[in-house]
């Protein structure tokens, strides 16, 4: 099954304001954009990934985001994370009716094509699934097979929001890049360790973070 992704993106300038412990107002914006451009390169480099859209209004991050092949899609809702995922998804299904989608968040910098691939494989047999985060309070990812709608229900406490909505849960193991995003100096340093992709591990580097050796790139599998 190939699937279509729908990555939501905040304003660069009001994004990853958990981060202030580890990076100052004026890096955040261009951390936020390294993560989402990390992540977007590694779905679109996914055997399972067909296409990616990515629903923002920053204009910065619409050409970036662009030009390594995501298609754009207007945040025309400005009502946050689900609704700006539930008319992604919409523009999504009005193009190809019957594609599968899911959500993925877009501060994965650590993310695997590999991994990636492996989780909407499992998603693949159910009509909805979900992945929780690294500290198993969030998603990372919600999956809707063909003919199914995605549903959103990302925010405090999500991953119990899912499964209450009905959604099946995957319990894998060996998909620790997908369940990584980022939103504190901790997770940064979490997915540091990981080895993070190539924007990521040139703008942490100059943050010089205590303890950490020094960040690396994934492979490319």
């Amino acid at each position: 099954m190939q699937w279509t992704l729908v990555i939501p993106l905040k304003a660069l300038a009001r994004a990853k304001s958990r981060l202030s412990d580890t990076a100052a107002d004026a890096v955040r914006p261009g951390l936020a954009l390294a993560f989402a451009q990390d992540t977007v390169a590694a779905a679109l480099a996914c055997a399972a990934v067909g296409d990616v859209a990515v629903v923002t209004d920053d204009a910065l991050a619409g050409r970036e985001l662009a030009a390594l092949g995501a298609w754009i899609v207007p945040d025309e809702p400005g009502g946050g994370l689900n609704a700006a995922l539930a008319h992604g998804t919409t523009a999504v299904r009005s193009r190809s009716p019957e594609c599968a989608v899911a959500a993925l968040n877009a501060d994965l910098p650590a993310l695997r094509p590999v991994e990636l691939a492996r989780v909407l494989d499992a998603a693949a047999e159910f009509p909805r699934a979900f992945l929780s985060d690294a500290a198993a309070i969030g998603t990372t990812l919600l999956a809707a097979s063909p003919g199914r709608e995605l549903r959103p229900a990302f925010g405090t406490d999500s991953r119990a929001r899912h499964r209450a909505s009905g959604a099946t849960e995957l319990r894998l193991t060996a998909v620790d890049s997908v369940r990584q995003d980022v939103d504190t100096g901790d997770d940064l340093r979490a997915a540091l360790a990981l080895g993070v992709g190539p924007r990521t591990a040139t703008l942490a580097a100059k943050l010089l973070i205590p303890g950490q050796p020094g960040p690396s790139t994934p492979p490319a599998a």
